[in-house]
This record gives C-alpha cells, sequence and structure tokens, in this order.
C-alpha cells in the first residue's frame, strides 16, 4: 500500500471535507470588504501559471499600491513587482494580500486580463479571507534577526513563512500561506523540500491542484531579512509516518506532508519586501474586522438550497469571531 495521495477521495479520507459554512466563504467577486483589505495590503504574494508551470513573485509598498478597479477586477502596477514579466494576459493569477499587523488573509484567484505600460489587471473569479494560522504559527509581523543567511539551507531553516503556488489543468493557480516556527517549517535535503500540513480550513486548493499538476512554486520568507527563497518542483502528498512525524509539534502529528522533489532553489533579494518594508514601519492598528468580512461573505455567496439559505440568515459577526478565537487558540496544530 502506497502512502502517496493521487486522489481527491484519498484527500479528503486524509484530512476531511470543508464545511458548507467554510464554502461558502466564497465568493465570485472583490465586494467592499475585498477591496478595504486591498487598500490597506501593503505584501501581495502573487502566483502566476506559466508553460513551465506555476511562478510566484511578490509585489510591495505603501498601502494603497494596489488598488480594485471594479468588483471583478484587481489592478497591481508592474513596477510593484519582483517580476512582472511572469504576468502575461491569459494566464492564471492568484494573489494573497497581506495588511500590517493582520493575522488573516485575502485571497484572489483568477486570470491576468490585460497588461499595459504600467500595470496588470487581473480579472477575479474567485475571493475569500484565509484563516490567520499561518501567520500566527509564523509570528509574522515579529522579526527577529536582521540580515539574510547566505545559502539556501541556512535560509529555510530559519523560514517561518511561504507562500505555495499551484496550479490545476485549466492553468488557474491558488497561493497559500504556510506558516510554522523556525525549523518546523521547511525541511531541506539535497533536492527535496518537505512542508507539513497543518490545520486549516480544509478547502484544499492547492493539495487537490498537486493531484492534478505536480508543478509547484514556492516563496519563503524569515520575518526581518531582506532576501526570499524561491523553491520550484515536482510535489506529491504522503501520508508516510516518519515523514510526518519530523514536523510533529506538542505531541500533534501532521496529517499529511507536501514533498517536492527536484526542488530548484535560488536566493533573491526583493525590492518589494523592502518597498513594504513590514517589519521596519509603525504598524497602524488595522481597521478591518475580518469576522464581519467574514459574514458578508457567507451571506453574499451564491450557493442554493434550504442548509444554504440557513446559514446566510443564521450568520452574524460574533458567532464567527467566537469561532474564529476559539480555533486559534485550540487548533494551531
Amino acid at each position: 500500500m502506497t502512502d502517496t495521495i493521487a486522489t481527491l477521495d484519498q484527500l479528503e479520507a486524509t484530512i476531511g471535507s470543508a464545511p458548507l459554512g467554510v464554502k461558502m466563504k466564497i465568493i465570485d467577486h472583490l465586494d467592499d470588504a475585498a477591496a478595504d483589505w486591498v487598500a490597506q495590503s501593503t505584501l501581495a504574494f502573487v502566483g502566476i501559471g506559466t508553460p513551465d508551470g506555476p511562478r510566484v513573485t511578490l509585489g510591495g509598498g505603501k498601502p494603497g499600491f494596489a488598488r480594485v478597479k471594479d468588483a471583478n477586477t484587481l489592478v497591481l502596477p508592474l513596477d510593484a513587482l519582483d517580476d512582472a514579466a511572469l504576468a502575461e494576459p491569459g494566464r492564471g493569477a492568484g494573489v494573497l494580500c497581506l495588511v500590517p499587523g493582520l493575522g488573516e488573509t485575502l485571497r484572489a484567484n483568477g486570470r491576468v486580463k490585460s497588461r499595459s505600460g504600467a500595470e496588470i489587471e487581473i480579472a477575479v473569479e474567485e475571493c475569500f479571507i484565509h484563516c490567520a494560522k499561518a501567520l500566527i504559527r509564523s509570528d509574522f509581523w515579529n522579526a527577529k534577526v536582521a540580515a539574510s543567511p547566505d545559502t539556501v539551507a541556512d535560509f529555510g531553516n530559519g523560514a517561518r513563512f511561504l507562500a505555495l503556488a499551484t496550479m490545476d489543468k485549466r492553468g488557474l493557480i491558488d497561493i497559500s500561506p504556510k506558516g510554522d516556527p523556525a525549523g518546523l517549517l521547511i525541511r531541506m535535503d539535497g533536492g527535496t523540500a518537505t512542508l507539513a500540513e497543518r490545520p486549516g480550513n480544509r478547502l484544499a486548493f492547492g493539495y487537490r491542484n498537486i493531484i492534478e499538476d505536480a508543478r509547484v512554486a514556492a516563496m519563503a520568507i524569515i520575518p526581518g531579512a531582506s532576501s526570499v527563497a524561491i523553491l520550484e518542483g515536482r510535489a506529491y502528498l504522503t501520508t508516510n509516518e516518519s515523514t510526518r512525524g519530523a514536523f510533529t509539534v506538542e505531541e500533534k502529528t501532521p496529517k499529511l506532508a507536501t514533498v517536492i522533489g527536484g526542488a530548484q532553489a535560488s536566493l533573491r533579494t526583493s525590492p518589494a519586501l523592502a518597498r513594504a518594508a513590514p517589519w521596519s514601519s509603525p504598524i497602524a492598528e488595522p481597521t478591518i474586522d475580518p469576522a464581519e468580512a467574514l459574514v458578508g461573505h457567507v451571506k453574499l455567496n451564491k450557493e442554493a438550497g434550504v442548509a444554504a439559505t440557513m446559514l446566510r440568515l443564521a450568520v452574524n459577526r460574533g458567532i464567527v469571531a467566537s469561532g474564529l478565537k476559539t480555533s486559534y487558540k485550540n487548533d494551531l496544530y
């Protein structure tokens, strides 16, 4: 019996399936809450689908460097992206937006619609708020180093946050946040990199994509460092006990691990990271209320049926905020 997860049935048998409430946090456009999120964001991890597989780059600047043009269009300035050449019209695109001091993130997926001399427009087909667990586990907004390691191995050992870009058979991109303390996020062994699955929303878009297309790209971050590490390779999902056991925390072993084989790794200085200055600029109190935004998204979701209708009527900020607080306290690992 193989340890490799090769089908969606095997995946759901391992990690479970997302409940209706989680599925209904996804909307097909950018609402006012999403527009406010983008306006306050200083960092955006951007995944792009290319003929060679997904690639990942970073966008950054002062709040407002990215903007929402309309309910279906996200605009990114070319000069805000570290590798703007990736963003060609027609290519799948996934964007992960971070707001200073906030644990939750905004994810928007679609395709590059157009590219002018100064900016790209992304036609958004999917938008949702991602929980704060990755940033909590990584302690993302707290810089603990002042210099970047010189080698990929040392960088991997110190990395606490990672954005993983995956691609489905249609070329659409998902970019997912991963976070852990240094030494527990990623294990490098020659040309192989291994990541742990931590408790999340069980939407598992990235894992579903890996089953369809093994090619992946990842960007690793050490909070406080000026460089990033880029990993590209072919991934598979495994339930191997020894592989998973290396990532045990608080006597809790992850249910699966992602193994990236033939990993091509490089270190790069990131101008976007320097512009955003996430660890040297004063962090203002965000005006975003993630729980309220999640409620709005559930109510905007177009899922049909009695259960969905009842959920839209029943959901409120108090329920969502309480659920998030409990999950962040008891279900990080």
